[in-house]
């Protein structure tokens, strides 16, 4: 469906009217598949109108917050398409999430429903037991007296009219650092980023649009990217859950049912490449290749590319964005390695000085940006909401970049991350852009330690290679001499460390500072 075909009345209002016009183009076409088991749109409209109607049996109210705890399975597209038509605020909730983090975000939305499965009840349950009012909990697969069957959930088929600026999805913040952060996304947001993929020219007809889902549906760029906008496009996606990665099934299920869209994180790419079996898969039939959640190695990148045959794009976007402003792909001059791209067609951004003035070209500094499908503001944080965005409505994304005479940008790092020694500035992603190069490091994170001299100096956490034994074949000490030939003195890691994997969330973003309460514990 491209947009020109979207009649004037889903063009506002309650953004899941986008997916009725879908089913109305390309009903009978295939749009979920799920280990063998398939919904065509035509499927996939009614059973969300029919949820929609079993909601608002059930006592929910347009404006309540469904509180949506499943890994990847039909029903999740199913709920929070049928929570978006019954005017129903969804608010995605990592599925390895246990009591304490359940619980806060259960107090913070004053959820009245809870859309999980029978693995996840147990956990649920326990955060059940530390609020004060009982939310409806409907459950895919249950036995329990007291959960409602979510096969069971159906009634009339019930669309509720939404105003542009209503909220229609509320994910939290990874809480990489600090408490988590509820993200109001409005109808008009995810309007806008369905568009923007709408408006684009395609090498292929909609129906043939293939997406492998293996990022988590929680997660922004899983949701709005992988699912979302495939499915209004009238293509079909393909669920697994993130919690089973394989690399080699991925690539074996690329080759056989010929995807044509993934996206991935880093560290899934890396798994990709140092499979055994890289190269007996067939990848050629990926038209787009892309990833997200980190910056991406270049090193990684162009092995990838050189062995799969697949042009790789890099974007960049945040939960507050509901995913993409900048893409490689649709960018003037094509993909360029290394950088995110231009802006999207509906996003404005520039780079700013610490007073706020805007930096020359290749110079550093904030990255902000402004564009309809920026977020309506946290919630319930009206503080935090007004610190994040300049009086003239600029959102601070709290990432350093920089941007070519082409207006293609970089990231160089996030500003928190950023290391402050002895006056130098020091960016741990340039550190670890090279890290990945050398031939026996399969990734590697690098953080700010304390130092009485320098403030803060670089230390460097490393993952070989499988069957490179570290201390063996690969020393520290060979490590700092490699990062001693490539670049400034001030900037080499004083220490280097050897580790089995990087702690990440399931997004793939390295949580740092988990490396750095280990440096503070003395943990080995």
């Amino acid at each position: 469906m491209d947009l020109a075909s979207v009649s004037e009345s889903a063009r506002e209002g309650n953004v899941a009217r986008l997916h009725d016009e879908t089913a109305r183009h390309h009903g009978d076409a295939r749009a979920i598949e799920y280990h063998g088991e398939t919904l065509t749109h035509d499927e996939l409209q009614t059973e969300s109108s029919r949820f929609a109607g079993g909601l608002a049996d059930l006592g929910i109210e347009p404006g309540d917050v469904l509180l949506q705890y499943l890994p990847n399975c039909p029903p999740y597209l199913i709920g929070a398409l049928g929570a978006f038509k019954a005017g129903v605020i969804v608010s995605p909730v990592n599925p390895q999430y246990r009591k304490r983090e359940l619980t806060y975000q259960l107090e913070d939305t004053q959820a009245t429903v809870v859309l999980t499965h029978e693995a996840l009840e147990p956990f649920l349950e326990e955060a059940l037991a530390e609020i004060d009012w009982d939310p409806v909990v409907i459950s895919v697969g249950t036995d329990a007296d007291d959960f409602h069957a979510f096969a069971d959930v159906r009634d009339e088929e019930t669309f509720v009219e939404r105003a542009d600026d209503d909220v229609a999805l509320l994910p939290y913040t990874s809480g990489t650092t600090g408490k988590p952060k509820g993200v109001e996304l409005t109808h008009r947001n995810f309007r806008a980023q369905t568009f923007a993929i709408l408006s684009q020219d395609h090498a292929l007809e909609d129906e043939a649009v293939r997406s492998l889902v293996w990022l988590p549906l929680y997660h922004i760029t899983g949701f709005t990217h992988t699912a979302w906008q495939p499915l209004v496009r009238g293509g079909s996606v393909y669920l697994r859950s993130a919690a089973n990665w394989d690399a080699d099934a991925a690539m074996e299920l690329i080759d056989e049912e010929g995807i044509t869209h993934y996206v991935g994180v880093t560290a899934m790419y890396v798994d990709m490449i140092n499979s055994e079996d890289f190269d007996e898969y067939d990848l050629t039939s990926l038209e787009s290749a892309g990833e997200g959640g980190a910056k991406m190695s270049v090193a990684v990148q162009e092995e990838f590319e050189e062995v799969a045959g697949v042009e790789m794009a890099e974007g960049y976007g945040l939960t507050e964005t509901n995913g993409a402003t900048h893409s490689q792909r649709g960018s003037t001059f094509g993909l360029r390695h290394g950088t995110i791209g231009q802006p999207t067609r509906m996003t404005e951004a520039k780079i700013v000085d610490s007073s706020g003035e805007t930096v020359g070209i290749g110079e550093e500094g904030e990255l902000l940006v402004r564009g309809p499908q920026v977020m309506k503001g946290y919630h319930g944080m009206p503080e935090a909401t007004e610190r994040a965005f300049t009086e003239e409505g600029w959102f601070r994304t709290g990432d350093i970049a920089r941007r070519d005479e082409d207006n293609y940008y970089e990231i160089v790092d996030r500003k928190k991350h950023m290391i402050n020694s002895a006056g130098y500035n020091i960016y741990p992603s340039e550190l670890e852009e090279l890290l990945a190069e050398h031939e026996a490091v399969a990734e590697g994170a690098v953080v700010g330690i304390p130092d009485e001299r320098r403030n803060e100096v670089p230390k460097a956490y490393v993952v070989t290679k499988p069957g490179v034994e570290p201390g063996v074949d690969v020393t520290s000490e060979e490590i700092k001499d490699f990062f001693l030939d490539n670049v400034a003195s001030y900037k080499h890691p004083r220490e280097v460390e050897f580790i089995d994997e990087l702690p990440r969330t399931t997004s793939g973003k390295i949580q740092k500072y988990k490396l750095e309460e280990r440096e503070e514990s003395g943990d080995e």
